[in-house]
């Protein structure tokens, strides 16, 4: 049988598998490399260093310097695209006719470029990017930043018809697919990889609910102070929030708190951890694009899961969580499940629908595929 090898452009260094889109890079690699895929990775690195880990399964890693010039903020291109342009890149993609798989718009500058006409390319899409930019915007307090989210909103509108020239766009949920579905041709549901490869879900009780997330992001920030503020004011339940980059804001209402309790930087593997310690995974988001990664982490390995509606909207994971959009039915529900183990019908559903639709060794083998 022919080897079969595949590029991957990475918007980031995958490694380590920290936070939502390089989780799903990450853990895609490994199963393709599982299958038997010669996997030569491409990944633009602004802060994360190479790593040894990817050696493992790759047949080759490339590192490319992503620009972070404030002139590229002037280019009718979005930021986060043009920033990710190397020649060197487009230069090596060019000495074979290997299959491309871009991740995400970001790492679309050379999708449509003449040197690669006539090769493979599938794009997967993390998001539909200017909503999620927009969402990021009105979640912003600050001015430059709401202004650049705002501007990156609408130049990634405006380069997304680019994606006509990929041959197989890989939409990572529902709502995502029936978007793209009708602005482009050949689109196909890829649900996320992830670290999980069963349903794990402790027994007994844990003692508090916990919320994780990357504090920095705006949305993530906004969510964790609706719970400060509006949901454990009033409830007479600890609750953990953890993740690096918490606001002043957050900060202050965390201090304010008898029941609050802020852990910042601390490893992946003590939030894994905690995702199982906790009684209750409380998962609101304002901003209903893709998937979020710390839902399915928390479906897979913790008890209960209590989230609001666009956490879950679209994703067919809506009947494996408690979904309330008020507070006060969010805090019913908390309270409710602080006594109640995560057990018997609940969770066989659960085993039912995860097992199957987030196998990552199906998933990697639709892509195999979709490679010719």
């Amino acid at each position: 049988m022919a080897e079969r090898h595949l590029h991957i452009v990475s918007f980031d260094v995958p490694a380590p598998p920290d936070y939502g889109g390089v989780i799903d890079v990450y853990y895609k690699v490994a199963a393709l490399a599982e299958l038997g895929v010669r996997v030569h990775l491409h990944c633009y690195s602004y802060g994360r260093k190479p790593s040894a880990d990817l050696e493992r399964f790759c047949a080759s890693v490339h590192y490319y310097p992503r620009s972070t010039s404030k002139h590229l903020l002037l280019s009718s291109l979005p930021y986060v695209v043009v920033s990710r342009r190397s020649d060197e890149l487009l230069d090596r993609l060019a000495q074979d006719a290997h299959p491309i798989l871009f991740e995400g718009l970001h790492a679309c500058y050379f999708l449509g470029d003449p040197h690669l006409a006539g090769r493979r390319r599938l794009v997967r899409t993390h998001n539909v990017e200017h909503d999620y930019y927009e969402a990021l915007a009105k979640a912003e307090r600050g001015a430059f930043k709401r202004t650049y989210f705002t501007q990156e909103a609408r130049k990634l509108k405006r380069f997304e018809p680019v994606l006509s020239e990929a041959d197989v766009l890989l939409a990572i949920s529902p709502n995502d697919q029936a978007y793209f579905a009708a602005h482009f041709q050949r689109v196909v549901h890829l649900p996320a990889f992830h670290p999980s490869t069963r349903v794990d879900v402790p027994d007994g009780l844990g003692r508090f609910c916990l919320y994780h997330g990357a504090l920095s992001v705006p949305e993530n920030d906004q969510a964790a102070l609706f719970l400060v503020n509006e949901v454990f004011n009033e409830l007479p339940v600890p609750l953990v929030i953890a993740g690096s980059g918490a606001s002043r804001e957050l900060r202050a209402a965390v201090a304010r708190s008898t029941n609050v309790k802020l852990r910042e930087n601390i490893p992946t593997a003590e939030i894994t951890a905690l995702v199982r310690q906790a009684q209750v995974n409380v998962l609101p988001t304002f901003q209903a694009t893709g998937i979020k990664l710390k839902l399915l982490l928390c479906l897979f390995t913790g008890r209960h899961v209590v989230c609001n509606t666009p956490m879950v909207k679209d994703t067919g994971l809506e009947d494996l969580c408690l979904v309330h959009d008020d507070p006060e039915h969010l805090r019913l529900s908390i309270q409710a499940c602080m006594a109640k183990p995560a057990n018997g019908s609940t969770l066989e559903r659960r085993i039912a629908v995860l097992e199957d639709r987030f196998s990552n060794r199906r998933n990697a083998q639709a892509i195999v595929d979709l490679l010719h």
